[in-house]
């Protein structure tokens, strides 16, 4: 790994505009979305209470993986992350597969949240079609790239402020009900944890099924290793970012999931369609319906906004290095990626069509291609770290942030990816993902190869 530089070698055009704390409400507004508000039911749906191992055993993995993360990022800070550290450590072809893999995973999944917010509000206003409310989405939020790293950071920062307050305030609720300081409510006490067939009423099988939705649910985490580069200090901010975010992340997660199955039987059927909602209408709050909409709304946008941000980085990363036309590179006087954030939200409104044509398929077909891509990036990031820091301490560089129980830590991440690799493989649906996701890589990987020796000169065949 190279040593620290005064700025991230890949990224001349940008600016620092990013203060710390706007990176970790990037950073929770990334992960705390429609996985949280909406999924969780699924996962409480499978594995009973049970469920929180199933955010331990993720949160863990997500701990070592952004602890992994946070050593790369001081070292060397660049909005390829992840991507240039593959490149370092394993090859060109390696950094241009993952980077390419993540760009179109973010691109797919902008279309998606897009198409799922304009769902919710095309509910509320008839008139309004879905894909007006998606090109309205897609345009409004391209403008907002547009206008400059800093104005980007104030924006997302309160968009993700209102999904933290948000959940503060359900934790608050959920707590006064569990011992009995809301008028007119019993106190729910801890009883329907081991109600209902226990703790874990479907055993190993259902924690693992649950993991597999409860992981990705914490997909979003890593945009602050892209966020890095554009930050006032990244080697000084980095590991307090990816400490704040972790901790809030966890406590934002499993304290809500152990307020929902307090409170609430976990296979009341409202659990499922909707874990928030079910816990606030039982508690007799006014409006549940509509606040929880809102919240879904948000959520959606705030991560949609992030996302836009995250892959027009990595495409002009991309661009940087020689792996995309070089042309994505150019930016504006404030900073801004102009041609990568226009290509990367190109997609969207590509979905304005596929949704005035295909109105009620386009949203699941989204979400099918994004597949297991979170999977091959965090199998990557490990696979780095471990090469990376081998390559440090044998060459004698020193590291401003170093992963604490290197190897140990590093080689019982891959373990536990390697684990959930497993598991996705014995579950039909997720072993189509997988698959496909394995596929779109190595196709990614080989053409980088054949790019790569196409334009390579006759010593470097040799």
């Amino acid at each position: 790994m190279r040593p620290p530089a005064s700025a991230p070698a890949s990224s001349a055009g940008l600016h620092r505009g990013l203060s710390r704390r706007q990176i970790s409400m990037m950073g929770l507004g990334s992960a705390i979305g429609a996985g949280l508000f909406v999924g969780s039911g699924q996962a409480i749906g499978l594995a009973g209470p049970a469920v929180l191992v199933s955010y331990l055993v993720a949160g863990g993995i997500v701990v070592l993986v952004m602890s992994m993360l946070a050593e790369m990022v001081a070292a060397r800070p660049s909005p390829g992350a992840f991507s240039e550290y593959a490149q370092e450590a394993l090859g060109r072809s390696a950094g241009s597969a993952i980077g390419w893999l993540y760009w179109i995973q973010l691109v797919v999944v902008i279309a998606a949240e897009a198409t799922g917010a304009a769902g919710i509000l095309a509910g509320w206003v008839p008139g309004v079609p879905v894909w007006a409310w998606v090109l309205v989405f897609v345009a409004g939020f391209t403008t907002v790239n547009l206008l400059g790293v800093r104005d980007y950071g104030r924006f997302e920062f309160w968009f993700a402020a209102i999904k933290v307050g948000a959940i503060v305030a359900f934790l608050v609720i959920g707590v006064c009900a569990i011992v009995g300081l809301i008028p007119g409510v019993p106190a729910t006490g801890l009883g329907n944890v081991v109600a209902q067939g226990g703790f874990a009423p479907n055993g190993i099988p259902g924690i693992a099924a649950a993991l597999l939705i409860v992981l990705f649910a914490f997909g979003g985490t890593e945009l602050v290793a892209i966020a890095a580069a554009e930050s006032d200090d990244p080697a000084r901010n980095i590991r307090r970012i990816v400490r704040q975010v972790l901790v809030r992340i966890l406590v934002f997660y499993v304290g809500s999931i152990v307020v929902i199955v307090a409170v609430l039987p976990w296979n009341d059927p409202t659990v499922l369609d909707g874990p928030f909602s079910a816990v606030l209408a039982t508690l007799r709050v006014p409006g549940v319906d509509l606040v929880m909409s809102l919240l879904v709304v948000v959520a959606l946008l705030s991560a949609m906004n992030a996302n836009i941000y995250g892959a027009s980085r990595m495409f002009f990363s991309l661009g940087e290095r020689g792996l995309a036309p070089r042309a994505v590179t150019r930016t504006t006087r404030g900073g801004v990626p102009l041609v990568a954030v226009l290509s990367s939200v190109a997609f969207g409104f590509v979905a304005v069509v596929l949704n005035y044509v295909f109105p009620d398929v386009v949203l699941p077909a989204l979400l099918n291609v994004v597949g297991s891509t979170l999977i091959v990036t965090w199998t990557a990031v490990a696979v780095s770290q471990i090469v990376l820091r081998r390559r440090a301490e044998r060459d004698g560089t020193e590291l401003p942030v170093r992963m604490p129980g290197f190897p140990w830590l590093s080689w019982l991440c891959l373990a536990l990816i390697a684990g959930v690799i497993v598991l996705a493989a014995s579950d039909q649906g997720a072993r189509v993902q997988l698959l496909l996701t394995a596929a779109l890589t190595a196709v990614l990987y080989l053409g980088a190869l054949l790019a790569g020796r196409r334009h390579a000169t006759p010593a470097d065949r040799r």
